[in-house]
């Protein structure tokens, strides 16, 4: 059993539409600038500075600011996120316009995220059982708070269950199945 890591959802405004469209997903979201030189933060990326610079080129969309790609020149970790400097990027104003908006990258570049660990966007529409085989509901989503990943079920009640460790205790991608094991009374909440 393992957690899922993202590629996040971004916040809403931020020009998304839910975690992937098309055959891209959403990787992170653009923070604030960084010293005077274009160099901005990258937020909720689940890759490391490595891994995002191999998806150079990426999509950047912003809400109201249109589309545009950004290459990336470098990427380095700083304080548990990332910083980027990309092409065309040279001054703090101009790292500025790209902040709150989202980065997007091909499905199919994305590296293996492990073995027992899964990309938050494999698990929606999966299938959710109970350890007894009782059928819980189908992810509509991955939402991201501040303590863990909650799968949120289909649904008018939107229903958030606990996406890590002790309660997931096996993801089958290719039956497209997540067992939990829920405490006694947990669903009625």
């Amino acid at each position: 059993a393992g957690c899922c890591r993202g590629p996040h959802r971004p916040p809403h405004g931020s020009g998304d539409r839910g975690l992937t469209q098309d055959s891209l997903i959403a990787i992170g979201r653009i923070g604030r600038p960084h010293g005077v030189t274009g160099e901005f933060y990258v937020d909720r990326c689940p890759l490391t500075a490595a891994q995002l610079q191999g998806l150079s080129p990426l999509e950047w969309r912003g809400d109201r600011r249109g589309v545009r790609t950004l290459a990336l020149l470098r990427v380095r970790a700083a304080a548990g996120r990332l910083l980027v400097m990309a092409e065309g990027v040279t001054t703090r104003e101009a790292a500025s316009a790209l902040t709150n908006g989202t980065l997007w990258a091909g499905r199919e570049l994305l590296p293996d995220p492990g073995p027992g660990v899964s990309y938050a966007y494999q698990l929606t529409g999966m299938r959710v059982v109970d350890a007894h085989g009782r059928e819980l509901g189908i992810v509509a989503d991955v939402v991201f708070n501040v303590g863990q990943p909650l799968l949120q079920l289909d649904g008018p009640s939107g229903k958030l269950l606990p996406c890590q460790p002790p309660f997931m205790k096996h993801v089958d991608v290719a039956a497209g199945v997540i067992t939990l094991d829920l405490p006694p009374g947990f669903e009625e909440f």
